[in-house]
């Protein structure tokens, strides 16, 4: 299984990004597909997730009202609109994918580079 990330890029503060994962899967729709990101120095945290079969979503603290994130089945993509950029938002950003919809995630993309210039 291969998740592979894009989108990522510099942008002002403020500004808005969407982030994209293609899953190399038959269909995502049973899979807890996740956000997650990696700022220099710091261990990778949380961003949000959408859990499969229509299982909800969740989001950190840190970003809850700015991102949304939400998946096109059809198309095995989940998406990450991220809006009202800060600096702290910048990072590597990564996609991860598993079915058990519990747990550790079970594959990982490569990452994308989001940088956020104040």
């Amino acid at each position: 299984v291969q998740l592979v990330e894009s989108g990522g890029g510099l942008v002002q503060a403020g500004g808005s990004l969407r982030l994209s994962c293609a899953a190399s899967l038959r269909t995502v729709t049973r899979y807890r597909m996740g956000w997650f990101r990696q700022a220099p120095g710091k261990e990778r945290e949380f961003v949000a997730v959408t859990y499969g079969n229509g299982g909800g979503t969740t989001y950190a603290d840190s970003v809850k009202g700015r991102f949304t994130i939400s998946r096109d089945n059809n198309k095995n993509t989940v998406y990450l609109q991220m809006n009202s950029l800060r600096s702290d938002d910048t990072g590597v950003y990564y996609c991860a994918a598993d079915a058990r919809n519990f747990g550790e995630y079970d594959y990982w993309g490569q990452g994308t580079q989001v940088t956020v210039s104040s």
